[in-house]
Parts: C-alpha cells; structure tokens; sequence
C-alpha cells in the first residue's frame, strides 16, 4: 500500500512538473513587454489615454498574428508619474522576461540608465528622458527615439523665429521642477546665445495646480513669449491663469507633453491660439492604424479605454510607442531568428538596426503620422522631426510642416554631456568592434 502511494505521489509530482514545464514553454513562447503607467494621481488625465493606446497596440499586435507568429504579453504597473515607485514597477518585472522598458518618465529614465547595462534591458524613451542619450557610443542602452527635449526646444526656437522674430526679445520657460523640466534649459540657453534673446526660468513645483505667482511674474516682466514645458493638471492650470492674468495665448508654445486633449479641454475656446510641438499624431478616422484598432480590437470589445478616445493626441502617441517597441524586437527576429522570441540584448540589437522607412511605416498603418526613423550605433534617435499644432478652440490643427532640429548646435552639447556622464562613471566609449555585437 505505501509502494503504491509513492508511485501514485510520484505519478502527481511528475504531472505537476510537467505541468509547470509546459507553462513555462507557454511563456517563454510569448514576448513579454512590461507597461509603466501611471492610470492614478495628478497626471493620470495625461497618463491613462497613452497607456490605453499603448495596450491597444499590443492586442493589435496579437490580432494580427503576433510578431513573425510570436504572441505579445504584457502586464501593467503603477508609478504615479514617481521615481521610486518607478524603480520598484522594473525590479518587480524585469525578471519575468522583459526585453524592453519604457519609463515614461525623465526621473524614472535617470534611474533606470544606471540599472539597463546591468540587466542588458534598452529603454525606450520617445520624447523624453536624458537628451545626451542620443549618443549610443555613450549610452548603449538608451533610446530616445523621435527626439529629446533638446530637438524639441531647437524646433520651437526656429518656429517662432521663422514667424514673429526672436532677436532682442525674452522667453519665459514655465516648467515642471524636475528632470523632465530642467532638461530643455541648458539648449534654450544657448541658442538663447546664438539668436540674441532672454530666457526667463519660471520653475513650477509638482504637480502643477499652484501658479499664481508664477503668472504675477509673467505679468511683471512681460515675456514676448512663453514656453510651456508642463505635464498634467499643470498644463491646464497654466491656461486658466494665462488667461486670468490676459496673457496672448497666441503667444504660448507648448513642448508635445503640454498639446493634448485634456490640456484645454477645461479651458475651452479661451485657450484658442494656443501652440504645442508634435513629433507624430495627425491622424483621423481614415488613417489605417485607427481604423485596425477600431476593427480589431475595439468593435470585438476588446479595448482598453474608451472608442472615443481612439485617434486622440495622447492615445496616438501610445500606440505609436509601442510601435517603436514591438519593430524593436521584429528588426531583431531577421538578425537573430524570426518566429523566437527575443532576449533584451538582441532587442537592444534591433533598436540600433531600426530601418521604418516610409514604406514601413505605411504598411504598419502609420502613413502621414510621422517622419521615418533610422538608427545606428552612433545615433539612437533616428529622427529629429516635429511640427506645430494649434488649438482652434474646439480641436487641435496641423498648422506647420516639419522642422528638423538644429543639430549642428546639438550634437556638441549632446557630446560634452556625454563625456561628463562618461567621466563622472568612469566608464569608456563604445568600440566600433563593440558596435557589431
């Protein structure tokens, strides 16, 4: 009786095993991509349609067949737009076979920079993040994809030259007292140098409700223009007292995290004339990408949010990341195997090979949304377009064609704030041999 027993419990431990087996060959069968979102706090008007679209993608992604026959998984975790809470979210999933992050967050990116080589993950961060990191002979790991917030303030300053003149007259920059804030100051600056104007720095504390003394001083000083580099109710909130105070909002130009849906919703038709940069978006009903999500995902109730909010700034932007993400991991598969799944070390492989041209960037359904992006060991942008739209006082237009930013001027702050970061770790460049792996 106890023979049989140990065989009928050996019989129950090896189904059990095999079970365990079969679900983790299940797994490992799945690209797992880890979704940073921040869905509650001061941001979370901001935060929560960027992360629908970006879940959206990624179950577009598996309706369509996967990558190359390769199903998506994914799983979500609350920061709250914070650092720390950040840094708990990638400990907690990097392990669970994460080949890609993307922060979204410049706190969280400066964080993450010190922890990617280590774990060989790359970050994606489009749009944000540490601006030096567009030299990938520095930072291996880092991705800012589309543009930084360096190219942003090049494309803003040409704009504004290109249509009112800038020479002799004063910028005011009203931004979020952070990283993400901070980061456009040292390029405003100089270029403030270069063209003969005054930037006037007008820090804001998080999150951003508090600005009346910020405005006083606006009102004080009378800036020919105000640059708004804010994210959340700040963006709203600088509106509201912009229009208190009577300052033109024809003459406020906002970073592409200030130019969306919920930023003027509340305002209205007094936020009318008011500018923000785009690096991607544009899209409509027609577009292919929406129209698949719509029929592949949405009309068969499998969507994230709100149909309504299908095709909107911040949606758009999500979805386009996660875009980015998963052709990551496909440029990978032709190098490494089409069909497998991709480690982080050869995602990091397929976001420095990325090739969307135009064509690409069609066939994905993303015609007319953005410039193609093109990467390399030295460059880890691959792209330094954006334009202006404006709020009408009912939806935002298209009101520029694209500027590319002014690299001549960036790539040697880039490079110098490279070598510092280099110096201060005292780490080395890449080797052009390193470059091949």
């Amino acid at each position: 009786m106890k023979f049989k027993s140990m065989v009928l419990a050996a019989a129950v431990l090896s189904t059990g095993l095999a079970g365990v087996a079969t679900q983790a060959l299940a797994q490992a069968k799945e690209q797992f991509f880890p979704v940073l979102v921040y869905r509650t706090g001061p941001y979370a008007p901001n935060g929560v349609p960027f992360a629908n679209g970006y879940v959206d993608y990624l179950k577009l992604v598996n309706a369509r067949g996967g990558i190359n026959g390769v199903k998506v998984s994914y799983e979500e975790c609350e920061t709250g737009y914070n650092t720390a809470k950040g840094v708990e979210c990638y400990e907690r999933l990097k392990g669970k076979g994460a080949s890609v992050f993307q922060p979204l967050s410049t706190g969280i990116t400066f964080a993450l920079t010190e922890k990617a080589p280590d774990d060989k993950i790359p970050l994606i961060t489009s749009g944000y993040g540490r601006a030096d990191s567009v030299d990938g002979m520095a930072f291996k790991w880092n991705f800012p994809l589309l543009g930084t917030y360096w190219t942003g303030a090049s494309v803003l300053v040409q704009h504004v030259k290109k249509t009112s003149g800038l020479k002799g007259k004063k910028v005011a920059l009203v931004y979020h007292d952070s990283p993400y804030g901070k980061e456009p100051i040292p390029m405003l600056e100089e270029l403030g140098k270069q063209e003969g104007f005054e930037v006037e720095l007008l820090p804001v504390a998080h999150p951003g409700i508090e600005q009346k003394a910020t405005w006083l001083k606006i009102r004080q000083s009378r800036p020919d223009y105000v640059f708004l580099w804010g994210w959340g109710v700040m963006n709203s909130a600088a509106l509201k007292e912009a229009v208190a105070t009577g300052y033109p909002r024809d003459k406020m130009y906002g970073v592409w995290w200030s130019g969306a849906e919920p930023d003027v919703k509340d305002v209205g038709a007094a936020a009318k004339g008011y500018h923000a940069l785009t690096m991607q978006d544009g899209a409509t009903e027609k577009t292919t990408i929406v129209k698949d999500v719509m029929k592949m995902v949405h009309d068969k109730g499998q969507g994230t949010g709100p149909k309504e909010e299908v095709g909107q700034v911040l949606y758009l932007r999500g979805l386009t990341a996660a875009m980015m993400a998963v052709e990551g991991v496909s440029r990978a598969q032709e190098r490494f195997g089409k069909g497998k799944v991709m480690t982080g070390e050869q995602v990091r492989w397929g976001l420095e090979n990325l090739a969307l041209d135009q064509g690409k960037l069609d066939k994905l359904g993303f015609a007319g949304m953005m410039r193609p992006v093109s990467t390399s060991c030295a460059d880890h942008m691959g792209a330094s377009w954006a334009r202006i739209r404006t709020w009408d006082g009912a939806k935002w237009d298209i009101t520029s064609d694209w500027y590319e930013s002014d690299n001549a001027t960036i790539k040697p702050l880039v490079k110098a704030s490279a070598d510092k970061y280099l110096g201060e770790k005292k780490l080395q460049r890449r080797t052009p041999q390193d470059c091949q792996s």
